[in-house]
């Protein structure tokens, strides 16, 4: 389908395409199993492309569902349908900005659609609900992979507001769960004995067992929102790229655990000497405080080093302080520093 697409944009005049390297460059077709999306400035282009995807599917026996097909424009509406489009339970819409914030004048924003939200909220509900007689062990245990998993998933994109929301929401349906258990009770009464205060995360709805934590709830922004960065090119796990994947993942089955961890958290590059390492480059682990001053085999006192680089840093903290005995017949020595 993509070539078939591609060859479509190379027959394009030069007056609505440009040169053939900026026509591919301006249309991106997006697919993920049966849900696909053409991208392209020009309507006509896109208009065309539904076309000849149409033909494509039906030398498959397959058709375009025209309920779920919709023509959009990701900045003004269209045809009195409102800007934006939702792809993979996403809302993809382009909002105007000022010069200072954008050359083109607009920027893409990227959220979790409302209809996903509220779905995903409504299946919470219904959990609380069918638990009101149940521990409170069991309702954290039965909620913790749903919200972790739906966080995780949303979690590539603006999401903090949308995280918020919801921990504002979940805590107000926990709030009425415990009122309708102690409904006697006063509302401090209940909330000390469902929730714990933290430093660290305030108030959280967790269990106690012998003055510490059995289990809790997790937040929803207690996930931290991090952009996906897209692969390079064709590159693919199995090139035997390490230093990339490792850098991208944080593992690879074909290197070191430690290695790998300290590749992504380096965003691939030396600290010592600031270049990015590459495939044919020989890696060493450093002890930022070496073992024999107390450093410790710790994440936090590990650095990945060049080789070379290594060396250069072993020298100088060797001889970053020298002790020469003094000319004269004295008791004391002379620390001097090395230059």
């Amino acid at each position: 389908m993509e070539e078939r697409i591609k060859q479509y944009i190379d027959t394009l005049p030069c007056g609505e395409a440009g040169n053939r390297r900026d026509a591919r460059r301006a249309l991106s077709l997006v697919r993920y199993a049966d849900d696909l999306v053409v991208l392209h400035k020009n309507l006509a282009v896109v208009l065309k492309c539904k076309e000849i995807i149409s033909e494509w599917l039906q030398g498959m026996g397959l058709e375009l569902k025209s309920s779920k097909t919709r023509i959009a424009h990701t900045l003004t509406s269209h045809e009195r349908q409102p800007a934006g489009f939702n792809f993979l339970g996403f809302k993809v819409k382009q909002h105007r900005v000022g010069q200072n914030r954008s050359k083109r004048g607009f920027k893409t924003i990227i959220t979790p659609s409302k209809e996903k939200v509220k779905a995903h909220y409504r299946k919470i509900a219904e959990v609380i609900n069918a638990h009101k007689s149940a521990p409170q062990k069991a309702i954290i245990m039965k909620l913790n992979p749903m919200i972790r998993g739906w966080a995780n998933y949303y979690s590539t994109v603006c999401s903090k507001d949308t995280f918020s929301d919801l921990d504002y929401q979940l805590f107000q349906k926990l709030k009425c769960w415990a009122k309708h258990r102690h409904h006697k009770k006063t509302l401090t009464w209940t909330f000390s004995r469902y929730w714990v205060f933290t430093n660290e995360k305030n108030w959280i709805f967790a269990l106690t067992k012998n003055g510490g934590i059995e289990a809790q709830l997790p937040r929803y922004s207690d996930t931290k929102v991090v952009r996906h960065i897209k692969v390079k090119g064709k590159l693919s796990p199995y090139d035997g790229d390490l230093i990339y994947w490792s850098t991208r993942l944080g593992k690879n089955p074909e290197m070191p655990k430690t290695v790998s961890t300290l590749l992504k958290k380096q965003d691939g590059k030396c600290p010592h000497c600031g270049l990015i390492f590459r495939e044919t480059d020989v890696m060493e682990v450093d002890h930022i405080i070496p073992k024999s001053q107390g450093g410790r085999d710790e994440y936090k006192n590990l650095q990945l080093l060049h080789r070379h680089c290594h060396d250069t840093k072993s020298v100088h903290d060797k001889h970053q302080i020298t002790e020469e005995p003094c000319e004269v017949n004295v008791s004391c020595t002379v620390l001097k520093t090395s230059r």
